[in-house]
């Protein structure tokens, strides 16, 4: 009878974990659905645009074997990544038993070895990538300055990653079977708090009069208070063009790269840019990014609590090899996902882009530039749009010009 009534409580517990799954799954899918509104309307006729038609075929072919080549070495450069992760998460437990830095001391040092693995793992293609830009014109940067670039973002990842664990271990010792509950709003903090101060991370120079204008000009067309805009040198880096929209509330900010106004973007062009990146932030793009990074965060601590549990849990050091690379896995799974997410972000900014600048044959103009002096395949093959494109194709871009501007007559 005993037996009975156990497993009547034990069913009811499952029946309970279910109920309360379900309804989580429910909200998140609410959640989701509220974040995934957009100013595109649904019903917009999208023709479909031929490459060969846009672009010479030497350009489209040029794009293509630049892009195959990083395709590729984009895989091989996950397989041993992996790899690498895998072998550390059986046998980096072993330093647990070397070390007298404390529980978690000793899982810090866990994941700072481990962070230099990935880091070691690396290189050979941060390199090889170096070397493939260079002989297709798109960077003169030297290959250990390549190694040395960027210290300031590596270092800010890094205390991420450090922060992270101290949280999730000193949680996870006191519950030690849901300390993931109160991990995941830890982690939407740390990336709020990060993306807060992006823009103090980065070194730029002040824009020149007419941008500025154009920036105060797009922020009064789409409703929001003008927004600091400034122009960052890579040129030592690349040749390649780009712009970015950083930082919220007193810290939100517009960067161009230098590489956009050095006479080969028109002026038409770069206010398409502009507008673009100012749609960015009157959108809440940035807000709606770390709410997104809080959706994933819940089931992604959950499948971590889960994976290390014949390792002890969290709580314990020799857990955190393990975490690393779950965590990797979990991030490379989810990136057809995330790039969709953000594709749909990219795509309501180039919307708001053409209500405001209202200027279509400049931004086919700066699609049309973006895959010929980018060198970005103008209509990728699906899984690598899928997990490496964070942006509409450039046939899509061009679609959705031709749609706006049809929309509107």
């Amino acid at each position: 009878m005993a037996d009975v009534h156990g497993g009547g409580r034990s069913l009811s517990e499952r029946r309970g974990r279910a109920l309360a799954l379900a309804a989580l799954a429910a909200l998140w899918a609410v959640a989701a659905w509220a974040l995934w509104e957009t100013q595109v309307p649904d019903d917009l006729a999208r023709p479909r645009v031929d490459a060969n038609a846009v672009f010479s075929a030497t350009a489209v072919e040029r794009a293509e074997r630049y892009e195959l080549f990083l395709r590729v070495e984009f895989v091989v450069s996950q397989v041993v990544l992996l790899l690498v992760l895998a072998v550390y998460a059986w046998r980096g437990a072993r330093f647990v038993r070397e070390s007298a830095a404390g529980r978690i001391g000793t899982g810090m040092l866990l994941g700072m070895v481990g962070l230099a693995l990935v880091w070691l793992s690396q290189v050979p293609f941060r390199l090889t990538e170096v070397w493939w830009n260079r002989r297709y014109d798109q960077t003169e940067i030297g290959y250990v300055e390549a190694l040395l670039d960027n210290w300031l973002v590596l270092g800010a990842e890094f205390l991420f990653i450090c922060l992270a664990l101290v949280i999730v271990m000193a949680i996870a010792g006191r519950f030690p079977q849901r300390w993931w509950i109160g991990a995941a709003p830890a982690f939407v903090g740390l990336a709020t708090l990060f993306a807060f101060i992006t823009p103090y991370l980065v070194s730029t120079e002040p824009a020149n009069e007419r941008v500025e204008a154009d920036a105060r000009r797009f922020a009064l067309a789409q409703g929001t208070e003008p927004i600091p805009i400034a122009i960052e040198d890579v040129s030592d880096l690349t040749d390649a063009p780009n712009a970015y929209a950083a930082g919220f509330g007193p810290t939100r900010r517009i960067v161009l790269w230098n590489t956009l106004l050095d006479g080969r973007f028109s002026d038409g062009e770069v206010s398409v840019v502009v507008a673009h990146e100012v749609a960015h932030h009157s959108q809440n793009h940035i807000l709606e990014g770390i709410a997104w990074y809080g959706l994933f965060a819940f089931p992604g601590a959950f499948a971590i609590a889960q994976a290390t549990r014949r390792r002890g849990g969290m709580a314990q050091p020799a857990a955190v090899p393990l975490s690393l690379l779950v965590l990797v896995g979990l991030q490379l799974g989810s990136l057809p996902l995330q790039n969709g997410i953000t594709r749909h972000l990219e795509e309501e900014a180039d919307w708001v882009a053409f209500e405001t600048a209202r200027d279509p044959a400049g931004a086919r103009a700066l699609f049309r530039h973006f895959a010929t002096e980018g060198l970005t395949d103008p209509d990728p093959p699906a899984w690598s749009y899928a997990f490496l494109d964070s942006h509409p194709s450039i046939v899509e871009r061009l679609a959705l010009v031709d749609a706006w501007e049809t929309s509107r007559r």
